[in-house]
């Protein structure tokens, strides 16, 4: 589980990258290895390979070597801790759609005013 800032930091920069990102979104369905990671992608399966690392990294992947293929699976858990930091944000964005809102509903009432003549 993420516990720290700095791993709160890992977290989010193994997210920061479309291909990291990606990897993730297919190792939610089952295990794959590296080699299966890199080949819907433009990546050569070194750089796949660092991709993994960062993700590793970060907890939300855990490799297993067998023989030569290594196995990757997600592990969502520091998912949680990253979840929890951006909920702290919700109340603002939830305050701010109400006050959007608040504005689309008086700008409807003007409209629909018969007092006001629309050209």
């Amino acid at each position: 589980m993420v516990e720290s800032p700095a791993d709160v930091d890992e977290v989010f920069h193994a997210l920061s990258h479309p291909t990291r990102r990606d990897m993730l979104a297919r190792l939610r369905g089952s295990t794959l290895t590296v080699g299966q990671l890199a080949e819907p992608l433009t990546v050569s399966l070194a750089a796949a390979s660092k991709h993994v690392a960062v993700l590793e990294r970060a907890g939300l992947v855990h490799r297993t070597v067998q023989g030569r293929t290594h196995v990757c699976r997600l592990t969502p858990g520091p998912l949680a801790a990253a979840a929890a930091w951006l909920d702290a944000y919700e109340t603002y964005w939830n305050e701010r759609l109400d006050a959007l809102e608040q504005v689309l509903l008086d700008a409807d009432e003007t409209t629909d005013d018969p007092g006001i003549q629309e050209d």
